[in-house]
């Protein structure tokens, strides 16, 4: 799925300018926490620990741009329920346990590009199918001019 999104990336690149996102870059995001002080990581960790649900396949479908922050992403054309139950119970932990969370719907994107200058001709690719098994928690960690995401520990979905 990464190799494959990621040659997506490279070739949507020559039409629409910007930078893309490695494939071992290349990730879905379920929650933003956003920065989280050292002392907390064990905590939020024992809260990911909590998280349950079942296993399920996921078929990034389609891409779409967002003008106000130059990303191209890629998505699918309707969210599964699975997926949206699951960010809801990761939510509803996180919150609970006090961290404050963007209060936005939920849109299943993968971003593919950034700084892009235009959005791609068609909003629609040969699908992806992602076998989803495990969820991570992810680091950010900003190295000269990029990003590199490093996934500090994973938790199984039920199979």
């Amino acid at each position: 799925m990464q190799h494959a999104l990621g040659e997506f990336a490279r070739a949507a690149q020559r039409e629409c300018g910007g930078r893309p996102v490695p494939a071992h870059n290349i990730h879905l995001t379920l929650v933003f926490v956003g920065a989280v002080a050292r002392e907390r990581m064990d905590s939020l960790e024992a809260l990911a620990e909590t998280i349950e649900g079942p296993a399920f396949s996921l078929e990034v479908n389609r891409v779409d741009y967002w003008r106000h922050n130059r990303i191209v992403w890629g998505g699918v054309n309707e969210c599964p329920d699975v997926l949206s139950d699951l960010v809801k119970r990761m939510e509803r932990a996180l919150i609970g346990a006090g961290y404050r969370l963007t209060q936005r719907p939920y849109v299943p994107h993968i971003t593919l590009l950034r700084d892009a200058h235009r959005a791609p001709a068609q909003n629609r690719f040969a699908p992806v199918s992602w076998s989803v098994s495990e969820f991570a928690l992810v680091e950010s960690v900003q190295l000269d001019n990029s990003q590199l995401y490093e996934v500090l520990q994973s938790w199984p979905l039920d199979t």
